[in-house]
């Protein structure tokens, strides 16, 4: 009777050996490889199907991204190893610090406090995107809760909050507007991938940035993707309806300044602008700029390394420049026509860190205030961060990557710090960004408000406290 290794040598074609098998392995090898570099031929003369098939691979290799390098919410860029073991208020002088409460959003969920300048919470707002959804709004697949944060806030006299939500680990990452009331109830939810920043005009309309992948070739711009990110300067009523949606890679493309889009590098050609901020333009800035109007926004273009100008009724872009900053992040047009931004890069070649807050004249291109921290306290985000200019002359700077918001004088001395007391991951060794901050005045608020935020403790203790410039907060 025949073995079963008899019966199988039977069963092969007459002349099949080891040798014959690898040459028809190397066969399909190398079929394989053809049609491999034939869609890599395509794709790079742009001939159908090439494009099809790189924005497909693109697709998988994003979403395999997102299920691996995404998985652990402190393994993304909304948590970062903490630098020091101090929470809250570490640092206070209350003689130079400027009065007040201070809103803010922390990378560890839809989270807003407003806390006094002792550090204690006077409110908060916390919403899960979820629940948002579950009310009946739709919004294709979006992250877990852990990844979705507040990234920017809009304070109401009368505790209502605005916020923009973004999804860590998205593409695209943004998400929404959302406004609350004082109690975190959700008024309205505008799903329009909003992202990055917010500002209310004196109207109570809504501006903000939005952004979706398009597909088509912007003529004479062949270097840029032919699937990308274009952001949106968008308009909300003030019930959250959208009135206005200006594609602004088209506005730089169609403007004077075109020439800016051919400075986009390599990496970036998927999302060329990257637009982060939006400020309007107000009537003493309008009055010391020859280039802006009142009701202008001012944008600040992170890919180009460009502020710009966007006139939203003619949408028109009428203005930008280029200056000696790196992937900066939140211009504000000052009262006296300069403009306040933070550097993110741009400190690179100094003792301190990568980063600075810069004041800069753009009629003359001066820089007329930088803050950058010192070799022992550098001042350092790469990526996020933002400031605001105060009425007592100091500068209230978010540095996001370390959860820190800290207040200086026009001397660069600390007069405040405050480290995000949110820590998470291994013992607790991961401090949540500051994503936004923002000192606010409690006569700003409404009566009925300001009354539920019980502020006599607090300002007992500030008349009754005094804390030096180099000291830190004792802890219970």
């Amino acid at each position: 009777m025949a073995s079963p290794q008899a019966d199988r040598r039977a069963a092969q074609p007459k002349g099949t050996s080891a040798l014959d098998r690898l040459f028809f392995a190397a066969f399909l090898i190398a079929l394989l490889a053809i049609a491999f570099l034939a869609g890599a031929l395509l794709s790079t003369a742009k001939v159908s199907p090439g494009p099809q098939i790189a924005r497909a691979y693109e697709a998988g290799r994003a979403l395999y991204t997102q299920a691996t390098a995404y998985d652990d919410v402190y393994s993304g860029d909304l948590w970062y190893p903490q630098r020091s073991e101090e929470r809250g208020v570490t640092r206070i002088d209350r003689d130079r610090a400027q009065e007040g409460l201070t809103l803010y959003a922390s990378g560890e969920a839809n989270r807003a406090r407003l806390i006094s300048l002792e550090g204690e919470v006077l409110h908060e707002w916390h919403l899960p995107f979820s629940e948002m959804l579950a009310e009946g709004h739709d919004f294709p697949r979006p992250r877990p809760d852990d990844f979705v944060y507040f990234r920017n806030l809009h304070l109401y006299p009368n505790g209502d909050l605005l916020a923009v939500l973004e999804g860590n680990g998205d593409t695209p990452y943004g998400y929404a507007v959302a406004k609350l009331n004082r109690d975190s109830e959700l008024l309205w939810l505008y799903t329009g991938r909003a992202h990055h920043d917010l500002t209310v005009g004196p109207d109570g309309r809504i501006y903000t940035l939005t952004h979706d992948i398009v597909q088509k070739r912007l003529k004479g711009f062949d270097h840029l993707a032919s699937a990308w990110l274009e952001d949106y300067l968008v308009v909300l009523s003030p019930e959250g309806e959208e009135e206005l949606k200006l594609p602004l890679t088209e506005a730089v493309a169609n403007s004077r300044y075109q020439h800016l889009l051919h400075t986009v590098a390599s990496y970036s050609v998927s999302d060329p602008l990257h637009t982060n901020a939006v400020n309007l333009v107000g009537p003493e800035a309008a009055e010391n700029l020859s280039f802006a109007e009142e009701g202008d926004v001012m944008l600040s273009f992170r890919e180009l390394n460009a502020i710009g100008v966007i006139n939203p009724e003619r949408e028109e872009l009428v203005w930008a420049t280029r200056g000696p900053w790196l992937g900066q992040h939140d211009a504000d047009p000052l009262p006296n026509g300069n403009i306040l931004l933070f550097d993110n890069y741009g400190n690179y070649q100094s003792d301190e860190g990568i980063s600075r807050v810069m004041e800069f004249d753009p009629r003359s291109m001066e820089i007329v205030w930088d803050y950058a921290g010192t070799p022992e306290e550098p001042l350092d985000s790469a990526i996020r961060a933002e400031q605001q200019r105060l009425d007592n002359g100091n500068t209230l700077i978010v540095e996001s990557n370390g959860g820190r918001i800290l207040e200086v004088t026009p001397e660069g001395e600390i007069v405040w710090e405050y480290l995000n007391p949110a820590r998470g991951g291994e013992e607790e060794q991961h401090i949540a960004i500051v994503a936004s901050a923002e000192r606010l005045s409690p006569d700003s608020f409404e009566p009925d408000f300001l009354a539920a935020l019980d502020l006599s403790d607090t300002a007992d203790l500030a008349a009754s406290t005094s804390t030096p410039i180099d000291g830190r907060e004792e802890k219970p």
